[in-house]
């Protein structure tokens, strides 16, 4: 951690999420927790990639330190983007965390052998589920040395 008073740059964190309550209450963490961490939100696996690939819309998009991933999307599933993120030698340095509802083992394994680099399964309740979006967004803003 930095000393007190110190700041750090600002991460640019992509969202691929499709549960509009989960993209509100993932905002709210980020907001309440003063993060200088841009958030930009993607709801299907094939808007992620246009986004990391910058084509069509997302020409002009920044290219995010982390992708907050879950799995179960519509288009390409979570598993699928990130089979494709870690293939691509213009994408695989960048920082994935599977942030999603399933506890199962096949999910965590499956991730983790696509190279995920960390597996989260969201808290059903409210307040640690925002716990665990602020320790996402501290240690990866203020702990981790990011690919630049």
């Amino acid at each position: 951690m930095l000393p007190d008073g110190e700041r750090t740059r600002a991460v640019e964190i992509l969202l691929v999420e499709d549960n509009p309550d989960d993209i509100d209450l993932t905002i709210e963490a980020f907001r309440e927790s003063s993060s200088a961490s841009r958030l930009n939100v993607v709801e299907n696996g094939v808007e992620a990639l246009a986004y990391l690939r910058r084509e069509g819309d997302y020409a002009a998009v920044p290219r995010p330190d982390l992708i907050l991933l879950d799995l179960n999307l519509p288009k390409k599933t979570g598993h699928e983007v990130l089979a494709e993120i870690k293939t691509d030698p213009n994408l695989r340095r960048i920082p994935v965390v599977v942030l999603t509802t399933s506890a199962a083992d096949a999910d965590v394994t499956r991730s983790y052998d696509l190279a995920a680099n960390c597996y989260i399964t969201k808290p059903l309740e409210l307040e640690a589920f925002f716990g665990v979006v602020r320790l996402v967004d501290r240690f990866w803003r203020d702990a981790a040395t990011l690919p630049r």
